[in-house]
């Protein structure tokens, strides 16, 4: 399952990540409107949390612009303003959900489960390539019957691509995305996940292949027999 996270406030995107990475969640933080919007527009998710106060453009800009492009995925708003009124403004904009702070984090985790769960017809747990799957909650690999786990960040990159099948992601954009807009982590890193990878889906004799394209990043491809 995987969720974007829309906080301008640093801190509290960095507690909500680690929280729903613990309970299984893959999980992209971004701090403007503006920056969910692209998310949004590229990637696939499950739910979508938007604080409403966010510079430039507000969540609840970005949640009618979403919905006006006819997505559904769930969307729960955040919000320090705690009045009838602008619940209801976020309701009919089109969330799902609406939790004031300062909240609980175990309702907020229940909160999140409610809206994947009601969001379960639309996402399969396992995506395909070829003959090759990827199991969303076992954070499995699987080809041919074998099968072979995956850690988190391994499951974050595999789950991108295989969403995005034969599209180019530098690894600008696979750093943004996996280790965070405000990771200390060196940019190295991506490539030392990109030979496990590699390496795993090898060991499965997979029928698809992580390649690099010069000068512009990685691709999940079929191999062609």
């Amino acid at each position: 399952m995987r969720i974007l996270i829309a906080e301008d406030e640093i801190e509290i995107a960095k507690a909500l990540k680690v929280l729903l990475e613990r309970n299984k969640y893959s999980v992209d933080i971004v701090h403007t409107g503006a920056d969910a919007l692209d998310y949004i527009t590229v990637s696939e998710y499950d739910a979508i949390v938007l604080d409403i106060m966010m510079p430039g453009m507000d969540g609840l800009t970005v949640l009618r612009t979403i919905r006006e492009r006819g997505n559904s995925t769930p969307v729960m708003l955040l919000t320090a303003k705690a009045e009838i009124e602008d619940r209801v403004a976020g309701l009919d904009a089109g969330a799902d959900d609406y939790l004031p702070k300062p909240f609980a984090t175990s309702e907020f985790i229940a909160r999140v489960r409610a809206l994947t769960r009601r969001h379960g017809s639309y996402t399969p747990s396992l995506l395909a390539n070829g003959k090759t799957q990827l199991d969303c909650n076992k954070y499995e690999l699987i080809h041919n019957g074998k099968t072979i786990r995956l850690n988190n960040k391994e499951f974050q990159m595999m789950e991108l691509f295989m969403r995005n099948p034969r599209h180019v992601f530098s690894s600008e954009h696979l750093m943004d995305k996996i280790w965070g807009l405000d990771s200390d982590a060196d940019i190295d890193v991506v490539w030392t996940y990109i030979g496990f990878l590699r390496k795993k889906l090898k060991q499965l004799n997979a029928d698809v292949e992580i390649k690099t394209v010069r000068g512009a990043g990685y691709s999940l491809e079929e191999i062609k027999c």
